[in-house]
């Protein structure tokens, strides 16, 4: 068996697409329209996996065979064993993120499936704060910010669902060149309440990329 090589946002891409699939199986009466939707959906999943090989190619690409309820099933469980986990960590390293934080309420981390985990994030009810934190080019990297309750659902900038979502923002630590010592730039986002649902629904990482990016300062490897 090859190693783990499937994130946590590329399965959700695949269960998406496998559910494309299923539903024109079981709704669509013209064989010809079948087969287009099983074209895109195995062209969909293989393009999430640039850098797929071998074996892997072949272990994707059997979405396309795909007929029954059951066989569905069974393809999505076939690809549990190769999903990677992000990786896990400690409340220590979470408190190394947040120094400024003293009192920084970590989540219960003994409870977490990192198989399902594309980004760490929850916030501290007592001071309207959110945290998420991510793997950016091999780093480990924090973001704090303010949580606003809406009370209303909304489209998240991660996710893209429609759900109870609150405003997330946070300052910046990039400024320009020529920026006064007061300078300060907060970008705001709409962020899923529950951060576990998000993590179930989340297929691109792109978005959260360029925004983890925008806020933190990324130390570069010598």
């Amino acid at each position: 068996m090859s190693k783990p090589f499937i994130r946590n946002h590329q399965y959700n891409l695949i269960k998406k697409q496998a559910a494309l699939l299923q539903n024109a199986c079981n709704t669509v009466s013209d064989p010809r329209v079948v087969e287009s939707v099983r074209y895109s959906v195995h062209a969909a999943v293989i393009e999430a996996f640039p850098d797929a090989v071998g074996h892997e190619k072949q272990l994707l690409g059997k979405i396309s065979t795909l007929k029954t309820a059951g066989d569905f099933q069974e393809y999505l469980l076939s690809l549990e064993p190769y999903m990677a986990e992000f990786s896990h960590v400690t409340d220590n390293q979470l408190k190394k993120l947040f120094p400024k934080n003293k009192k920084l309420k970590v989540p219960h981390l003994a409870t977490i499936d990192y198989r399902y985990v594309t980004y760490l994030g929850w916030t501290d009810i007592a001071t309207n704060k959110s945290f998420l934190v991510y793997h950016l080019n091999g780093q480990l990297v924090g973001v704090e910010g303010k949580s606003t309750p809406t009370h209303k659902k909304s489209t998240c900038f991660l996710c893209n669902r429609h759900d109870e979502v609150a405003l997330f923002s946070a300052i910046t630590k990039s400024k320009p060149a020529n920026a006064s010592a007061d300078y300060y730039k907060a970008i705001g986002n709409y962020l899923c309440v529950n951060s576990d649902a998000c993590n179930k629904h989340i297929t691109d990482v792109s978005v959260l990329e360029t925004f983890v990016r925008d806020i933190v300062e990324i130390r570069r490897e010598s």
